[in-house]
């Protein structure tokens, strides 16, 4: 959730650069002002995003052969007969 304080500290930041500066410079000085929000909001580009979802997905793949595979380990070990001890 966003924080009420960042918002109304943007919207300053906002309103007084409108204020205070030209035209040319509004748009320079207003994508500075949302660089520092982003910032503080932690997010993850879409290259990196699609990235980890490649990942995840790899994973995911994986997983499912291993699970596959444990279980035909399992069934060949239940199957096979188990050998007396010596003694």
């Amino acid at each position: 959730m966003l924080n009420p304080k960042l918002l109304d500290e943007m919207s300053a930041r906002v309103s007084s650069l409108l204020a205070a500066s030209p035209a040319g410079d509004v748009e320079k000085n207003l994508r500075a002002a949302l660089s520092g929000l982003f910032a503080k909001l932690d997010l993850v580009t879409r290259e990196e995003f699609d990235v980890q979802r490649e990942v995840l997905s790899r994973t995911r793949e994986k997983l499912v052969a291993l699970e596959a595979r444990v279980g035909e380990l399992e069934a060949r070990s239940q199957a096979s007969p188990s050998s007396p001890s010596a003694t």
